[in-house]
């Protein structure tokens, strides 16, 4: 897939999610679109409260996924990726 599709897709993917954040900020936490790959692999980052939340990996299969898909059919799967703090120096 050429530069120019991948950004159109990532601008794509990141309008479908900041439709899902009022939700997500209602309940004290957020998610951020980290890549979006050419194969269609969407990676995010929970954070807030949605970062320890255990219901995360049924929020991101039966609610976001879901939602992202139908709004940029070219999305395969969303894929939740921990991030580790860094220490500060």
């Amino acid at each position: 897939m050429a530069p120019e599709l991948v950004r159109q897709l990532r601008s794509r993917v990141e309008l479908a999610l900041d439709r899902l954040r009022p939700a997500l900020i209602a309940d004290g936490g957020n998610i951020e679109l980290l890549d979006v790959e050419e194969e269609g692999t969407v990676r995010v980052e929970f954070q807030g409260a949605c970062a320890s939340c255990p219901a995360q990996a049924a929020t991101l299969r039966l609610a976001l996924e879901p939602y992202v898909k139908r709004e940029v059919p070219e999305v395969a799967a969303l894929v939740a990726v921990a991030t580790v703090p860094t220490p500060a120096a």
